[in-house]
């Protein structure tokens, strides 16, 4: 894969020194809307145990490996942020600095560069040095406490709530703000991106609701939370699930015909029998398998859908229609979104492997001593 690359981020260049989780999903997606992500691995891998060949988030990308801990190693990265536009970085608060590629050194180099920091508590207070993953970040925020059964634990919604929508779309969002902003004025800036503040961030909707007494703050209670019987999941004769959101009246009123309680289906708006509801809706949906009840609903405004596996969702009429999964480097994955009119982009081959582009890299960012060959 060359620099050159299709998308609206098409030459801008990006410095991903690696690390796991919400930092490379970031430089992941900037590198599907086109950037040049040059990943600065370390000798011996990131410390997850996932194959390379397979770890998705590092595809569209190119890398070089570098030892920030060697005398050479630092200085290598600097050469390479004189270059860049953006730097993205997951270490803990400090790290960076000791290891001397922290936002002084590089804005020191290159005052235009936006510095990216991903952290799960951010920067500075009282738990910023403590280790933490995904589930410690969003239970604190009140994201997880409200997902999941009332009589259960909460539900743990992989690391999709923290890591990813908290953590590495607000980090993106931050770089291509202060990228703006550094096109604009000549002057970079540091985005500390926290899981902690993009999941509350999530929240605000909820914590709206909360004030004006149209949420209870807790589990299984409300409109959007499972609490509603016209807004959950129900088991199939077949042990699969059907997911029901009919939350406007025409949508239940097309819901309730079609799964054939209309005629003894209890006030939808009468709270004190939705449990009745509840039961009515439940029996129904047994009476028949996923598959079944899938092709009653298709095409209907019943807002109706099934529950879909990971490998069974590439199969989907519509996401297969609209090709919302791709298949690159031999692995079926989502392909980048969103999409553009007039800047399409791509996966252009499977996840980069460590070192791999070490001597392109060096040649494009014209930088020939990141090559040993040629140092």
């Amino acid at each position: 894969m060359a620099g050159a690359r299709n998308g609206p981020l098409a030459g801008v260049r990006v410095v991903e020194l690696a690390g796991i989780g919400p930092g490379p999903f970031a430089a992941m997606l900037l590198a599907d809307l086109g950037a040049d992500v040059v990943r600065v691995d370390r000798p011996g891998g990131p410390g997850l145990a996932v194959d390379p060949a397979h770890d998705v988030t590092n595809r569209n990308k190119r890398s070089v490996v570098l030892d920030l801990k060697s005398a050479e190693g630092p200085a290598r990265v600097l050469d390479l942020v004189e270059r860049a536009d953006v730097l993205i970085e997951g270490f803990r608060p400090g790290v960076a600095e000791r290891l001397g590629v922290g936002p002084a050194e590089c804005r020191a180099r290159n005052p235009r560069l936006v510095y990216g920091r991903m952290t799960g508590w951010g920067q500075e207070g009282p738990l910023a040095h403590t280790a933490g993953h995904d589930i410690a970040y969003i239970a604190v925020t009140g994201a997880l406490g409200m997902i999941g059964a009332p009589d259960a634990p909460p539900a743990v919604p992989a690391n999709l709530v923290g890591d990813y929508a908290g953590g590495s779309l607000y980090l993106v969002v931050g770089v291509l703000a202060a990228l703006h902003h550094a096109r604009a004025t000549g002057t970079g800036q540091v985005v500390d991106a926290a899981i902690v503040d993009g999941t509350a961030h999530l929240t605000a909707m909820i914590h709206g609701m909360v004030a004006a007494g149209g949420w209870q703050d807790r589990r299984g209670s409300n409109l959007l939370d499972g609490g509603c019987p016209f807004y959950g999941c129900y088991e199939t004769a077949d042990g699969g699930y059907m997911a029901v959101g009919a939350l406007e009246q025409q949508f239940y009123d097309t819901f309730v015909e079609l799964l054939g309680i209309a005629d003894r289906a209890p006030a939808r708006k009468d709270l004190a029998r939705w449990g009745e509801l509840r039961e009515a809706v439940a029996a129904r949906f047994r009476t028949r398998t996923r598959a079944e009840w899938t092709a009653v609903f298709e095409g209907t405004d019943a807002c109706v859908a099934p529950v879909l596996s990971l490998r069974e969702a590439p199969g989907h009429p519509h996401l297969s229609a609209r090709g919302t999964f791709t298949e690159a480097g031999g692995i079926t994955q989502p392909a980048p979104a969103p999409r553009f009119s007039v800047t399409p982009t791509t996966v252009d081959g499977g996840p980069a492997l460590p070192g791999a582009h070490t001597a392109e890299v060096a040649r494009d960012w014209d930088l020939p001593a990141l090559d040993p060959k040629d140092a």
